[in-house]
């Protein structure tokens, strides 16, 4: 089990690195979804702690 793990993060990084060097712009692309994903969500679980306290 320990083994497919590192081969998946292997395989994660490789494809990870192809994509920024073949594509720079795609990847900024990329990381911006991810980074407005992250902050839709912290503002939703800030949003629903502050409905709890009031």
């Amino acid at each position: 089990m320990a083994l497919a793990r590192k081969i998946v993060i292997y395989i994660v990084v490789v494809f990870v690195l192809y994509t920024i060097i073949t594509s720079p712009a795609k990847a900024a692309d990329l990381v911006q979804i991810g980074f407005e994903g992250i902050s839709d969500a912290a503002k939703g679980v800030g949003d629903f702690m502050t409905e709890l306290v009031n």
